[in-house]
């Protein structure tokens, strides 16, 4: 069945859980998709692990709009949701609805996400009623990591708790229609959770959330610069590509590779043509 902003706030009435992967291109999107996973998060980690970076500052709405498209095009059932990034949005309303404007038309996205409470609920506000879906993201929001001075997790004084509450009500009124809640301690993600009429999606947030995301490469130890507490790695394909790819160098500079199954053949009437 196709994933949308209904289906997700359905999930959220009858106490289903959601999942959410993130994914960069069309043949790992569509795998994920067809796994029956609810939603594929093309986002801005994609500087990490992708690209190399050592943030997702660098990253551009060019490479956002490049990866998303392929991202959609094996996707038929989950909801795409892909990640604006950095100062596409901070600047000013008019570039956020833009920007968004790109993310659907150019990348074929189902719904955008952007990081910020109620700093960005104006921008919020206005790409939804440009009838775009907007996702939140709150907590550890990785555009500001140099503010944070570092990933750290959030919400862990009195004050900064009741700001992520406050935020996290902000950006509901203002028409979100889901919101992240990265590093997040449990207890308050859960208590969120229930203050909220939109479903909340954990990634180191506890698993009292409405549904959770995770970065695939970290799930699959394809990515090992940085592990977060959070990831459970639900399989070693690092380890195997690998060993795959020892296995091919091997076999190529051995002369085992290809055999004889491997080749096309050609009647030899036609080669004794050639001299």
């Amino acid at each position: 069945m196709k994933n949308t902003v209904l289906t997700f706030k359905k999930a959220k009435e009858d106490g289903i859980k959601l999942s959410m992967l993130t994914a960069y291109d069309y043949s790992t999107a569509k795998l994920i998709d067809e796994a029956g996973v609810n939603s594929i998060l093309v986002g801005d980690s994609l500087g990490n692990v992708m690209l190399g970076y050592e943030d997702t500052i660098s990253v551009t709405m060019e490479d956002m709009i490049h990866h998303a498209a392929a991202v959609a095009r094996g996707a038929k059932n989950a909801l795409v949701v892909v990640d604006m990034p950095f100062m596409s949005y901070q600047t000013s309303v008019y570039d956020a609805v833009v920007n968004a404007g790109r993310l659907m038309k150019e990348g074929r996205a189902g719904a955008v996400k952007l990081e910020g409470g109620i700093e960005v609920c104006e921008q919020i506000r206005a790409i939804v009623n440009a009838g775009i879906p907007v996702c939140a993201h709150l907590g550890l929001t990785p555009q500001s990591i140099n503010a944070f001075g570092g990933f750290k997790v959030q919400g862990k004084t009195e004050a900064a708790a009741k700001k992520l509450l406050s935020d996290a009500k902000a950006v509901q009124e203002a028409g979100a229609f889901a919101v992240v809640l990265e590093a997040v301690p449990a207890k308050l993600a859960e208590l969120i959770t229930k203050e909220l009429d939109i479903p909340t999606i954990g990634i180191g947030a506890g698993n009292q959330c409405d549904g959770q995301v995770l970065v695939y490469q970290d799930m699959l130890g394809m990515f090992c610069d940085f592990t977060p507490k959070f990831v459970r790695r639900f399989a070693d394909i690092g380890s195997i590509m690998k060993s795959a790819f020892a296995e091919y160098d091997k076999c190529v500079k051995d002369g085992s590779f290809p055999e004889k199954c491997h080749e096309y053949t050609v009647n030899d009437d036609v080669l004794s043509k050639l001299y």
